[in-house]
């Protein structure tokens, strides 16, 4: 391999993985997902956000019955909670020619420099329960992962 490329299991370096500890990937909008996570999401569920109430229908449980509410307008309403959903991310790696340029021998090409963004991205949105998949193109697209 030649000097200063890298290899899979070097990707990112224990200081540098340490230095994500502090780092999220957050959403603008709202994100369709189909596990629990750290992102709004368009349906309502029972979490810890109030979003708003609607009136009871049979079936609803008891519990999340707004009582007071039930005294001071005498119709039942449940309280409804922001349900919060996983980001599924795709992540998009240029593996043409064009990134094999590196500047000067001791450097890292411009590939070797993108995996290992992408692999930081990767971790960060894993460690908060997302789910991140890869796709490598040239002229074509050559891998999904």
């Amino acid at each position: 391999m030649p000097p200063g490329s890298v290899k899979r299991a070097d990707l990112l370096h224990p200081a540098e993985v340490a230095r994500l500890g502090g780092l999220e990937v957050t959403t603008a909008g709202i994100v369709e997902g189909f596990l629990a996570g750290e992102h709004r999401s368009p349906r309502r569920g029972f979490s810890v956000e109030f979003a708003e109430h609607r009136q009871y229908q049979p079936g609803d449980e008891p519990r999340y019955v707004d009582w007071k509410l039930l005294g001071r307008t005498d119709r039942l309403y449940v309280k409804q909670f922001e349900e919060e959903t996983n980001l599924r991310a795709m992540l998009v790696l240029d593996a043409s020619a064009s990134m094999a340029w590196r500047g000067s021998a001791e450097r890292l090409t411009k590939l070797d420099y993108a995996a290992r963004l992408l692999a930081a991205l990767s971790l960060v949105l894993l460690r908060q329960r997302d789910a991140a998949g890869l796709v490598t193109f040239d002229d074509a697209v050559q891998q999904v992962t």
